[in-house]
């Protein structure tokens, strides 16, 4: 999650930039093509982020032995 609030956090700074960089009396058409290109990167990633964390639960949930097993060991006391 850490790494995600970082990301946030850029992009923010990022869209800030293209906000403030934009001339007056043009904020809006001279940064909204670049803002939304960079929500648009950036809800890609978050995606991205959020399957391999979900993956990774996963995978680190499976028992190589089979669950069968798994539940064996642990009415067991082990």
């Amino acid at each position: 999650m850490e790494a995600m609030r970082q990301e946030i956090e850029q992009m923010l700074r990022e869209v800030m930039q293209a906000v403030n960089e934009a001339p007056d009396g043009a904020w809006i058409n001279a940064s909204e093509n670049k803002v939304r290109d960079l929500m648009g990167e950036y809800r890609r990633r978050a995606f991205e982020k959020a399957l391999q964390m979900r993956t990774d639960a996963v995978e680190g949930a499976f028992s190589p032995g089979g669950r069968g097993k798994r539940r064996a060991v642990e009415a067991q006391g082990g």
